[in-house]
């Protein structure tokens, strides 16, 4: 268990988390369809009951996602956290907006009305998706930042990365293969929430809309999915010399490192398929509820895939556009060995809390909502 495994070992689980995140993002895509899917307030309370007993699971995930960045790869979190902010704070903010109007929406004397609170949900489900998406895009297309170590120790300004525009962030939308992956999530999210609320919601006019909504969302997906694998598999990417640290263009780099890992590419490859069957079941076998099973955990395999793929085999998995010497990568961006060491032990006790996620999940969804069980529960959203 050297620094080098310990270096890889971290990247994984930010890959994981970062791959649970994207599957999650079905509880945005439910609500961003809140008012395409439903047409009366039975149905919409339906939806946002469904989602509310979720959304908790989307926004921890996140939080600690850009916790383990922090502590295995501080430099990523300085340069990206703290120079694309605009980004980073717009995303999390409509998650905070989330939070308020599923708690607010329905409470006596909000002057601010129902429907306000909801529109706020549908933003959330439209916004963070997509931006979540551009920002992971920028692993493979790099950003604009500079990173100078020397300044470590300039008394006065002992900042060593920072950004080389005033947009912090918002550039990323500059980009049209970011744009692309971004709608790709937003899409995927929004199968994603249908086929979940397919799952979870007993109520067959919402059922039979959900099933003609994830024909539209998939052909869309699809379509921005396709290209943006297509555009990194035939590009050059961005390499990294194991001796002295040189980052340069290779080509042909990312579809390399699935071929040159057989376990990844068999990982991304049953993960499309199964996404691909997930989204068939849920449109066109009308009596199946479990198409969210196979299409999340597809998902979550698919998106594994490609964010190792990203960091391993010598890859800067977070580059630079302005100067491609100050591209981040596993060596250089990393914690301590001691850090890493000691929150490898720590990470030990991740199963334990995915057994409490499994059983609570479980609990909560041993049978589908209905309007007759939520008149009999105490608290509702």
């Amino acid at each position: 268990m050297d620094y080098i495994f310990l270096q890889h070992y971290w990247w994984f689980l930010i890959s994981l988390l970062g791959a649970l995140l994207v599957f999650l993002l079905f509880v945005q895509g439910a609500n961003s369809l809140l008012f395409t899917l439903t047409h009366d307030e039975s149905s919409r309370t339906l939806l946002i009951n469904s989602t509310g007993r979720k959304w908790e699971f989307t926004f921890t995930t996140l939080v600690t996602f850009g916790g383990a960045f922090f502590a295995s790869f501080p430099l990523f979190y300085s340069t990206s956290f703290g120079g694309a902010y605009w980004l980073w704070m717009i995303i999390l903010f409509t998650f905070v907006l989330q939070a308020v109007s599923y708690e607010f929406q329905s409470k006596l004397g909000n002057f601010l009305g129902k429907k306000t609170y909801q529109v706020f949900i549908v933003i959330n489900g439209m916004i963070s998706p997509f931006l979540l998406g551009c920002a992971v895009a920028t692993f493979f297309n790099g950003s604009a930042f500079f990173v100078d170590k020397s300044n470590i120790g300039n008394d006065i300004m002992p900042i060593i990365s920072g950004w080389a525009n005033n947009w912090h962030g918002i550039d990323a939308l500059f980009n049209p293969w970011n744009v692309v992956l971004g709608l790709a999530v937003l899409f995927l999210s929004r199968v994603l929430g249908s086929l979940y609320l397919i799952n979870n919601i007993n109520n067959d006019k919402l059922e039979l809309a959900c099933r003609k909504q994830i024909k539209k969302d998939a052909v869309a997906f699809l379509i921005f999915f396709l290209a943006f694998i297509a555009k990194i598999f035939l590009a050059s990417g961005f390499a990294v010399n194991p001796y002295s640290g040189e980052i340069y263009m290779e080509p042909y780099k990312y579809i390399q490192n699935i071929i040159d890992m057989p376990l990844l590419s068999l990982i991304f490859i049953v993960g499309v398929l199964a996404v691909l069957y997930g989204i068939f079941r849920g449109a066109f076998v009308k009596s199946a509820k479990d198409g969210i099973w196979f299409s999340g955990i597809g998902t979550v395999l698919t998106v594994l895939a490609l964010l190792v793929s990203v960091g391993f085999n010598n890859t800067s998995y977070y580059p630079s556009s302005i100067d491609i010497q100050s591209s981040l990568t596993l060596a250089n961006s990393c914690s301590s060995e001691f850090t890493l060491r000691t929150m490898f032990y720590v990470s030990l006790f991740i199963p334990v809390v995915l057994i409490y996620i499994f059983f609570a999940w479980r609990a909560m969804d041993r049978k589908q909502i209905s309007s007759k069980e939520l008149d009999e529960e105490e608290h509702t959203y």
